[in-house]
């Protein structure tokens, strides 16, 4: 098994690529409990609520000149978009799963979508102690609180035998060992289960100590993926390449964030977050939508399917 503190990566090209780097994964828990409220604010009120950039049309290009509600409902309908999409080209809507495994599940809005558009019951996994009970309220108001079970819990150490039909990793792999990770969904599907990840791959390695340094996180490359899978026993069925559908997204959060400084501005009264934070986070995401734009990071849905009957 791969040292989990040791990043070991390779570019498309097949170049060998070292990045010796620590990586310290205690810091994950605790860069999501300073951002719930954040996320909270730009993303909720709930009960759905996710943390990943969303699909938008083809070639859409929707003018950023409204207000911030359109901005924000532009935004979390993206996101919802993107999970239905993946859900939909799966083929889940004619055979869903009855036992999904949600890893890395955030604030649950995955997990709420399987439970509540697949009749789903959802274990999310989260390394957030304090996300728990806000998934929790979220099931309740959902109507959904017998289907979704929050687990605090680290995937790497995650004991489940043949217990689940599916699993899911939405922007949430890359803060895992990948080895690990297929070994263990690998261990806890049942024979045929399907995992499905949502991630963004590296094509250009000069741009990996950026983003993985902003989101605390350690990219990889897809035959990294594909080569740990195999590993596992699994195959990949469906590889989508969604970034230019996706790189709008960057162009609508730098949007929100500009109409949340200005709000501020003009009510006088301070946003939840701090007016150095905004105008960091809409100076990183223009360079995140070139980056998209340029395919220097790739938004990939990844279908495979655990061999046996």
């Amino acid at each position: 098994m791969m040292d989990r503190n040791l990043v070991i990566q390779a570019p498309s090209d097949g170049q060998a690529f070292d990045d010796t780097k620590a990586f310290d994964d205690s810091q994950v828990p605790l860069y999501y409990t300073r951002k719930t409220a954040d996320i909270l604010h730009k993303y909720g009120p709930g009960p759905r609520v996710h943390f990943h950039v969303g699909l938008f049309a083809p070639d859409a290009k929707p003018n950023t000149t409204v207000s911030q509600r359109v901005l924000k409902r532009r935004i979390v309908d993206s996101q919802e978009a993107i999970v239905s999409h993946a859900a939909r080209t799966w083929g889940v809507h004619s055979a869903p799963p009855r036992h999904l495994l949600d890893i890395g599940c955030g604030l649950g809005g995955g997990s709420l979508y399987w439970a509540q558009e697949h009749g789903a019951t959802v274990t999310g996994l989260t390394v957030t102690a304090d996300h728990v009970p806000v998934i929790e309220d979220f099931a309740r108001q959902a109507g959904v609180a017998d289907r979704v079970t929050p687990l605090l819990g680290d995937i790497h150490d995650l004991n489940a035998t043949r217990k689940y039909d599916a699993a899911y990793a939405n922007e949430s792999s890359g803060y895992m060992d990948r080895e690990r990770l297929f070994q263990v969904v690998a261990g806890a599907l049942k024979p045929g289960g399907w995992f499905g990840i949502q991630e963004h791959f590296i094509c250009r390695p000069e741009w990996t100590e950026f983003i993985d340094g902003y989101y605390k996180t350690r990219l990889g490359t897809l035959t990294e993926y594909i080569t740990a899978a195999e590993a596992a026993g699994f195959e990949l069925e469906q590889d989508e390449d969604v970034t230019d559908r996706v790189a709008e997204f960057w162009v609508q959060s730098m949007a929100w964030n500009t109409a949340e400084l200005d709000r501020g501005e003009r009510s006088g009264t301070p946003s939840s977050w701090s007016r150095e934070r905004l105008q960091e986070s809409t100076i990183t995401h223009g360079k995140l939508y070139r980056i998209w734009r340029d395919h220097a990071m790739e938004t990939r849905l990844l279908l495979f399917r655990l061999g046996g009957n």
